[in-house]
């Protein structure tokens, strides 16, 4: 077990692959003991990849809270100075977009090309779903709820035209709420999801230089489009592609990985990919 100590946190971290070096900044909850991680994507096959829990959470420090979206980009900053990388490429999902999105604002000058993924701004280009309150619904209706934002496809009429595949993704969505339910875990996710809610660049994107590609699923209900093109609008040099998929995208659509790996190697998309 790696772990960088950075004058505020101890952060657990690892580091695998080969090739450009790409920081990737995880979801809510994210925690590197739980697959599938990012290194069981094909990005470790072409990149040296420095992955970490975030604060609060895994085997990282816990803070006392509440957090901040800077606190989390700061971080972000500390462990790279932690691991002697002064400059590297960005990957950020949903939560992780977030922060990406406020290390670009308060360290860009350190930011190679970033993707942006399933993710949004805040304020004037909207905010993701409220996750914060999930916990506050009953156990079962939570759980039917996680399911239908993650992909708005899965309604109704897929519940019953596939009901062992809706079963399936149910019980992935309960046992995702008991890990989160956990005390250790929900001592660090419950100022995440502070930070998340209160998130909000709008206003200051415009003054982001570097390249941005900014992905998401046309079925999202999480990250809806809408806030991706909201933040495709206000970011000057930003590309924007939506794919076949919700919030999961990435694993749905095949094109979504290789259009991320060739962006993060060259900072461009190719026009086959557009849509």
């Amino acid at each position: 077990m790696a772990i960088a100590q950075t004058p505020d946190l101890s952060i657990h971290y690892e580091i695998r692959g080969e090739g450009p070096r790409v920081l990737f900044l995880g979801g809510s909850g994210g925690d590197l003991r739980h697959g599938p991680t990012i290194f069981d994507s094909p990005l470790a096959k072409r990149f040296t990849v420095l992955a970490f829990d975030q604060r609060g959470l895994g085997q990282t420090g816990r803070p006392t809270g509440p957090y901040t979206m800077a606190n989390y980009a700061d971080d972000a900053a500390a462990l790279l100075d932690a691991v002697g990388w002064e400059r590297a490429h960005f990957l950020g999902i949903s939560f992780g977009g977030m922060v990406a999105q406020e290390f670009a604002l308060r360290h860009g000058t350190r930011q190679g090309n970033a993707v942006w993924c399933c993710t949004s701004s805040g304020g004037a280009g909207g905010a993701s779903y409220p996750l914060h309150t999930l916990a506050q619904l009953p156990q079962e209706e939570q759980a039917r709820l996680r399911v239908r934002i993650t992909d708005e496809r899965v309604d109704d009429d897929f519940a019953s035209r596939e009901p062992e595949r809706y079963a399936a993704l149910l019980a992935a969505a309960r046992d995702e709420q008991a890990r989160a339910a956990r005390d250790e875990v929900r001592a660090g996710l419950a100022p995440q999801l502070g930070a998340r809610a209160g998130h909000d660049t709008f206003a200051r994107l415009s003054s982001v230089e570097g390249p941005v590609f900014l992905a998401g699923g046309l079925f999202d209900g999480i990250a809806p489009p809408a806030n991706m093109r909201a933040l495709a609008g206000q970011i000057p040099n930003a590309q924007l592609r939506l794919y076949d998929g919700g919030h999961l995208f990435f694993q749905q659509d095949r094109r979504a990985f290789p259009a991320i790996m060739q962006f993060l190697a060259e900072g461009t998309m190719s026009r086959e990919d557009d849509r």
